[in-house]
């Protein structure tokens, strides 16, 4: 079974989702055939290239209910094992580390690819790393494991650029507005950060009916004009 996970590394509810359906897979029986490959989705990507504080950014898109909003998800996060600190965190671009996820995959593998999305979002969310800085990225990325001259190199130059745009085309093409995303077998979707057991039935219900064309009944976040329960929108 392949899950393609479209989230962005500046999104706090695929930081959740994320926990959420690694919890699912870890207690589904055939957890060893299933493939998770993370897909590229920008929820602002116009985003400048120099970062700014997060809070403040925050304020002006969405005015005084940000506060709020940041609140809900950091003590949602806790059960989940995650620390926000909102107040370090930085906005940045995402698409440096976009790239950086696409060579993770296509150089070292799903399990790798894995390891950086999990840095990445740590980085971001805990530890107010500049994602969009290249220095920052490449230290994140030899903690997880990539070799620290091949991603210099990557990230110096446009390798894995075309390819990146194109998934995030693609992402638009399959009418994806909000993150995270979670598409099993290329068949069945199920939007938002949805709690552990609904994953489980999804996993469930998916590798019994491979194969068939029936929709797979799950209860889907609705999506918000913001971070709302669920899912980041645009």
């Amino acid at each position: 079974m392949k899950v393609e996970i479209y989230s962005d590394i500046a999104c706090p509810w695929c930081y959740i989702g994320k926990r959420r359906f690694e919890e699912a897979l870890d207690g589904f029986a055939g957890k060893e055939n299933v493939e998770v490959v993370y897909r590229p989705y920008q929820l602002v990507p116009d985003a400048p290239a120099t970062a700014s504080p997060h809070r403040a950014w925050l304020a002006e898109r969405y005015g005084p209910q940000s506060v709020a909003m940041d609140a809900r998800v950091a003590e949602l996060g806790l059960a989940e094992g995650i620390t926000y600190d909102f107040d370090a965190a930085l906005h940045a671009n995402t698409f440096l580390g976009h790239r950086l996820l696409h060579l993770a995959e296509t150089e070292y593998g799903a399990a790798v690819q894995g390891r950086l999305k999990e840095a990445l979002l740590k980085a971001h969310f805990t530890d107010g790393v500049d994602v969009g800085d290249r220095a920052a990225l490449t230290e994140v990325a030899v903690v997880a494991g990539l070799d620290r001259d091949r991603v210099a190199a990557y990230l110096a130059g446009d390798e894995g650029t075309a390819e990146v745009r194109a998934q995030l085309a693609e992402a638009r093409e399959l009418g994806i507005t909000a993150v995270p995303t979670f598409v099993f077998e290329g068949k069945w979707a199920v939007q938002g950060g949805q709690e552990a057991e609904t994953f489980r039935k999804v996993l469930e219900q998916v590798a019994t009916e491979i194969g068939e064309r029936r929709p797979v009944p799950v209860q889907v976040a609705a999506a918000g004009e913001a971070c709302a329960d669920g899912s980041c929108a645009i």
